[in-house]
């Protein structure tokens, strides 16, 4: 199988890439390297620092013997996307090319627009491409489930949902209310796609992903292998940023109650469920809906968790407690439904209490280099004003 993966020098863009041709699949990457430029226009880094994609390109030939197309370019840019569509003929294309930080969509109106064009018009893009090179090929689009938000029912694994108001019964789209201009920019993604499929046939997997962690798959067995490892306050999600507080000893940041729950996946896990849905595609001119996490669990259950890890490896930890900048409910009810994956063979490894420890072990080398960005840790991007500064 041929594959493109747009976003290939990102956190998941690379280890996918590393998976599918360890598996044996030809993979094009294409990225414009914009993470690395945002993420030092908020004055950070990868905690784990990654070389230039033309070296970890060599490094996966001479470590693995795996071979990697790349493309520089900008998918917003419909002229580049379609010639690299055209080019390659690829069977599937993999989307991961989008601005994926909820905190950085909330700065200011410059990055919310900048957050919601990016995104919409990318995915246009992609859309426009493969209808006019080769409507057969399957798109793999990384949703989020925080696209769903919080809602007061089990949030189901489809596209429809069957309603009645007023006594007329109907089927609409999963209700959704996405809790940052990110989120919602997914959500138009999603409806943007589902549209495609409706009126072009669009054969496509919409993955609600949430949160993943950790530092390496088993692919990434050289230190030039490495993906990239946010943890500043706008890039950084919560269990890897927990992980490099505990190592830089800056009190875990949990947000208002703590109760707030999610659904979690480690990196491992992740690589293995998308290379599960690239490898079992649906059927010709089908959406279908992949939710994708292990375990629910509360940012204080992570905290503990967190917190148990490092202490056995010697690292004295505490939680703190902080104003939540964002805005969500403390205590929610969360259950979402998981049925695709499994169906399709989804095993997950091991679960968050049994992966931290090693995951903070990884981070130990790197400490000096993360304590270079130790300001940028605390939370300073406030969901209810227009401007943040700090």
């Amino acid at each position: 199988m041929k594959v493109i993966v747009l976003g290939a020098d990102g956190y998941l863009g690379w280890p996918l890439s590393l998976r599918l041709m360890a598996k044996g699949h030809e993979v094009v990457g294409v990225d414009n390297f914009v993470t690395r430029k945002n993420v030092r226009e908020v004055g950070s880094d990868s905690a784990i620092p990654i070389p230039e994609m033309a070296e970890r390109i060599k490094a996966a030939k001479e470590v693995h013997g795996f071979k990697m197309k790349f493309h520089e370019g900008d998918i917003t840019d419909y002229d580049f996307l379609h010639k690299v569509v055209k080019e390659e003929k690829p069977d599937t294309v993999v989307h991961f090319a989008e601005t994926r930080s909820a905190p950085y969509s909330m700065i200011n109106a410059k990055h919310a627009s900048y957050t919601m064009t990016n995104n919409i018009s990318g995915t246009l893009n992609l859309i426009y491409s493969i209808m006019e090179v080769n409507p057969l090929i399957h798109v793999v689009k990384m949703g989020t489930m925080g696209e769903y938000g919080t809602p007061n029912f089990d949030i189901p694994e489809t596209a429809f949902v069957d309603v009645e108001i007023n006594g007329k019964k109907d089927r609409i789209t999963t209700p959704k209310f996405g809790g940052s201009w990110y989120h919602w920019s997914k959500v138009h993604d999603t409806n943007n796609i589902l549209f495609a499929n409706k009126v072009l046939k669009l054969t496509a997997t919409d993955i609600m992903q949430g949160p993943v962690y950790g530092t390496r798959t088993t692919e990434i067995t050289d230190e030039r292998l490495h993906t990239r490892f946010d943890f500043d306050e706008v890039w950084g999600t919560v269990v890897n940023r927990f992980c490099v507080e505990s190592v830089l000893g800056v009190p875990l940041t949990v947000y208002g109650s703590g109760e707030q729950i999610r659904g979690y996946l480690s990196l491992e896990d992740s690589i293995q469920a998308l290379s599960l849905l690239i490898e079992n595609p649906p059927e010709r001119g089908e959406y279908r809906v992949a939710n994708q996490f292990v375990e629910l669990l509360s940012i204080n259950n992570i905290a503990e968790t967190v917190k148990k890890a490092a202490e056995k490896e010697g690292i004295k930890v505490n939680i703190g407690k902080y104003e939540n900048p964002r805005v969500e409910a403390d205590r929610h009810y969360y259950k979402p439904e998981i049925k695709v994956l499994p169906k399709l063979g989804f095993r997950p490894t091991l679960k968050m209490a049994d992966l931290a420890g090693q995951l903070v072990k990884d981070l130990v080398p790197y400490k000096k280099h993360m304590a270079k960005f130790h300001d940028r840790i605390l939370p300073y991007t406030n969901w209810r004003r227009t401007e943040n500064t700090r």
